[in-house]
């Protein structure tokens, strides 16, 4: 009796430790597909990138872009985008410059640079707007311009318009914020 008490025990004990295992597995591989769905979303939403040509893969929070684009501009766009998405740690930046023509003169590359960070601002604010469960991220519209933030739209309450404003506010490279959001009146 002794014996087949301890065998079940034992089962019990490694089959205690085999489903530990596996919830942690599914639980990385969930949080993984998780950052993946907004590191998609985030380059979907940036008018500057052809998302379709970027591939995003995601392993323990480090996420892997492959693909083609025209510009070291973009590529360096994509990488700076998704570095600032919660649970990412770090970012393999494996894209390719198809096009890029050398860099023409330090004007065009002071613009290339003050467009990639207001593009890069105008991204992140919009995303964490749109991942924000309190905020009507779609009905909120986002501009840059030399880092001040335009915030425009229509919202529910003043607290869901001083909620956008802190999201935009906290965002790195912000200078400031104008938020001309609405909030709608409700007839009762």
């Amino acid at each position: 009796m002794k014996r087949t008490t301890l065998a079940v025990m034992m089962t019990v004990a490694l089959a205690s430790t085999s489903l530990a295992a596996t919830a942690n597995d599914w639980k990385d591989s969930s949080k993984d597909a998780w950052i993946d769905g907004k590191a998609e979303t985030t380059l979907l939403l940036n008018g500057n990138l052809n998302s379709f040509n970027i591939n995003t893969d995601v392993k323990n929070g480090k996420v892997t872009l492959t693909g083609k684009v025209d510009r070291e501009v973009d590529k360096a766009l994509a990488a700076e985008l998704i570095e600032n998405l919660d649970g990412v740690t770090s970012v393999d930046n494996k894209l390719v410059v198809v096009k890029d023509s050398k860099m023409r003169n330090k004007k065009d590359h002071d613009e290339d640079v003050s467009g990639l960070t207001d593009a890069k601002v105008a991204t992140v604010v919009k995303t964490r707007l749109l991942f924000e469960s309190e905020t009507s991220g779609t009905a909120i519209d986002v501009d840059v311009k030399n880092g001040m933030v335009m915030l425009k739209g229509e919202v529910d309450s003043d607290a869901e318009k001083d909620l956008a404003e802190a999201i935009a506010k906290k965002t790195k490279d912000v200078k400031g914020v104008d938020n001309q959001l609405r909030v709608a009146k409700k007839g009762y």
